[in-house]
């Protein structure tokens, strides 16, 4: 049975996931951009992150059917992160467990354009 989705909710998970993926992997990639960003405010990001992806999770099919119209809509890599973390295979993901070198050489290959040299580093 189909649980009963809200779509603006889950589309909110699904914006506010992709942009804590670009937060997230931005820090990482420059972490003395930003001095407040301490140990314990990247964990909270990543709680949130996590929170947010398992909001889409909930959803089910159709969290990643909203995820997929979010990306057609905006082809960037936050967003396509957010689509491959819904696929199948991918539900028992946590962020802290990526292999990050994988995940940006398949964000830069599937969006030409957002890898370090487009996010001005």
């Amino acid at each position: 049975m189909d649980r009963p989705v809200l779509e603006h909710i889950v589309r909110q998970h699904a914006e506010q996931a992709a942009f804590l993926w670009t937060v997230y992997d931005r820090h990482l990639r420059h972490p003395d951009e930003n001095e407040e960003m301490d140990e314990e405010r990247l964990a909270r990001l990543v709680e949130r992150l996590e929170a947010h992806l398992d909001g889409l999770r909930v959803a089910g099919r159709e969290g990643l059917k909203i995820a997929e119209a979010l990306y057609a809509e905006y082809p960037e890599a936050g967003e396509m992160f957010v689509v491959r973390m819904l696929q199948p295979g991918a539900e028992g993901l946590q962020i802290g467990d990526l292999d990050l070198a994988k995940v940006r050489a398949y964000l830069e290959a599937t969006c030409p354009g957002t890898g370090e040299s487009a996010a001005g580093g």
